[in-house]
């Protein structure tokens, strides 16, 4: 049995080395975007095909194709484009989200992006422009998440919203659509994500209790927290 395994290994790698482009780092990249996006589905923040992934190698942005269920996706199925958004890795069409990923990563230190449709931060961007202050973990994204305004998915205007409503933030949601937010890694973007859904999820859950308003943060315990999370966790 370990025989068989470590054969199909080689022969995974050997298929790997053989094709145009792709380089170790691209793909074991690859493999981590697939199985970020196949967790997105797990954790129910997608429904099949929507929501997409991107991580950057280099020049290279690969991303998840368009309409490919990922449990489908195999290591044959790389797919990158460059900086400008021509492909230059694979031959399935990259998803048709690629403005608002390539926007983030050409105009900050984004080395990954996911984009989601969950079900409670959608919810929540049909209500406000931004996500209230109900918990401090908004200074993970960089403060307050706002909400930008509606358009139709992937045009070069939805990117240009989501810009703009990203601003000093690393996360935003998308008016009747869903997340989208960036790292210096797919686990960092993939967190900033659950964590958004989350606290919209909370702040759904306070403000369906009949006859009570949820209490906020004020914008100086928002900052207060934010100054401690800096140290949370262990020294690189």
């Amino acid at each position: 049995m370990v025989e068989q395994q470590g054969n199909a290994r080689g022969g995974q790698d050997a298929r790997r080395r053989g094709a145009p482009g792709v380089t170790d780092d691209v793909a074991q990249a690859w493999d981590e975007l697939v199985a970020t996006a196949r967790r997105t589905v797990a954790d129910g923040l997608v429904v099949g095909t929507s929501g997409n992934v991107s991580v950057r190698v280099g020049d290279t942005v690969l991303v998840t194709p368009t309409g490919v269920p990922y449990d489908r996706l195999t290591p044959d199925d790389v797919t990158g484009v460059d900086l400008s958004g021509r492909q230059v890795l694979g031959t399935l069409r990259p998803t048709s989200e690629l403005p608002m990923h390539l926007a983030i990563h050409g105009t900050t230190d984004a080395r990954a992006v996911v984009h989601t449709h969950a079900v409670h931060a959608t919810a929540v961007s049909t209500l406000v422009s931004e996500l209230p202050l109900i918990h401090y973990m908004s200074a993970v994204l960089g403060g307050p998440v706002r909400v930008a305004p509606y358009a139709t998915y992937g045009t070069p205007e939805l990117a240009e919203n989501m810009l703009r409503a990203l601003t000093g933030r690393t996360g935003c949601l998308l008016q009747n659509h869903g997340t989208i937010t960036y790292g210096t890694t797919l686990s960092e973007a993939y967190d900033r994500t659950a964590q958004l859904e989350w606290m919209c999820r909370v702040w759904l859950t306070a403000s369906s209790v009949p006859g009570r308003t949820p209490h906020l943060l004020t914008p100086d315990q928002l900052a207060k927290a934010g100054t401690r999370l800096r140290d949370y966790g262990q020294p690189d």
